[in-house]
């Protein structure tokens, strides 16, 4: 399951670009909550305790806590806006969760037993064609990464969605085709020795 964090913040009155500027001069970031079938909510966070936050690199897979008013709000962050030059944050929006409703996540992905797969033991390339998997997951258990065994993967083999594990509750948000997450191929110095040896 990813971290839980928790953010504070302050209920802002106005919305617009004057106020949301004048929030900036200040330290504070503009963000919104919505959906849960409620008004969005208008509030402001530390811009430092959100930078930090940001930089753990699990933000946007964790559970955000918004403590507002002496209320708690469970949320998921979904969007983060960042300043074309200096790359700050200008606003973001998080998703309330509510019950047992489910969120679209991008959950990294993890390869282990490196040393049991048989086609790297020989100089192949893992070459990974998603970094990230798109996953349905319940909202109180997003898990923080999913991992791929190695274990027996040989040079030509490929990994697709069917033969990950996923956590109970979670499925793939992509459920039209079976597709491939990596592949395990030859080194180009034993490719071309191979072709030249076909050539032959």
């Amino acid at each position: 399951m990813s971290e839980t964090l928790t953010l504070p913040a302050e209920a802002r009155e106005r919305a617009g670009k004057g106020a949301s500027r004048a929030l900036r001069r200040e330290g504070r970031i503009p963000c919104v909550i919505y959906g849960g079938k409620e008004e969005p909510t208008l509030i402001h966070v530390e811009q430092k305790e959100l930078v930090r936050q940001l930089a753990t690199g699990h933000f946007m897979n964790s559970i955000v806590n918004i403590e507002i008013g002496g209320k708690t709000v469970r949320t998921l962050p979904k969007d983060v806006a960042f300043h074309p030059v200096t790359d700050r944050p200008t606003h973001v929006d998080f998703l309330r969760l509510t019950g047992e409703s489910k969120v679209e996540v991008q959950v990294p992905v993890v390869f282990v037993n490196e040393a049991a797969s048989p086609g790297l033991k020989k100089g192949g390339v893992l070459n990974i064609v998603r970094h990230e998997l798109e996953l349905l997951c319940p909202n109180a258990d997003i898990p923080e990464e999913i991992r791929i065994d190695l274990t027996g993967k040989d040079i030509g083999d490929s990994i697709h969605i069917s033969e990950v594990a996923l956590p109970a509750g979670v499925t793939s948000v992509i459920t039209d085709r079976d597709f491939t997450i990596a592949t395990l191929v030859a080194p180009s110095g034993l490719k071309s020795s191979e072709d030249e040896a076909a050539q032959e």
